[in-house]
């Protein structure tokens, strides 16, 4: 018996810690990164107690609640990085980004945070130089405008998700022709591609207008 309790002493704390992360994740999603620690608790079904006790600030709590998120942008910023072709690649990174952020207000709010002794919430700092990076070869190779800064990109994600829709896949339709438009106007000398397709969103004039 004295076994065995051990061991469902950390069941039990290994279920709260993921109740915890899930209902984390829902209302960053929903409601932004403002969402009080207590309601979170509340969502989870758990004690603000035992949620303190696994995670003791709100920053540590974001950054466990968004590491599959913070996987994927490395993922994306990787693979842009290793396309021979650096506008290719910076285009690559711009697209995806974006529909990631769209998907997921929250890991948006989480990468633009600045939140006081935050941990590199979303792998900020990594992302941001290592398209630094891929930008400057961009431009090297002629086909980035010249006055592209970083902060371009901050502002086009900062817009982004701005986005609303009533639902998660318009948000992401509508995301995937900013981008576009984006690109378009990062691009040095625009070739004026046909845009993904335009997302009906409830304030929109209507379509053809």
């Amino acid at each position: 018996m004295t076994e065995q309790v051990p061991h469902k002493l950390r069941s039990d704390a290994m279920d709260n810690r993921a109740r915890i992360q899930d209902a984390a994740r829902a209302l960053f999603s929903a409601e932004g990164l403002d969402v009080p620690m207590r309601e979170i608790a509340r969502r989870a079904g758990v004690g603000p107690a035992t949620l303190y006790r696994h995670f003791p600030t709100k920053q540590t709590l974001v950054a466990e609640a968004f590491a599959d998120q913070l996987r994927a942008c490395r993922t994306i910023v990787d693979e842009g990085c290793a396309d021979p072709d650096p506008w290719r690649g910076l285009c690559l990174v711009i697209e995806k980004i974006c529909e990631l952020h769209a998907r997921d207000r929250g890991f948006t709010e989480a990468f633009l945070s600045t939140l006081p002794g935050a941990p590199d919430v979303a792998g900020r700092e990594y992302t941001l130089k290592a398209v630094a990076g891929l930008a400057q070869r961009a431009k090297d190779a002629g086909r980035l405008r010249p006055d592209f800064v970083l902060d371009d990109l901050v502002l086009v994600l900062m817009a982004n998700k701005g986005i609303h829709a009533a639902s998660t896949a318009t948000r992401v339709r509508a995301s995937r022709r900013f981008a576009g438009l984006a690109i378009q106007a990062f691009e040095a000398c625009p070739h004026r591609a046909p845009l993904p397709p335009a997302a009906r969103l409830g304030s929109a004039a209507p379509a053809g207008a």
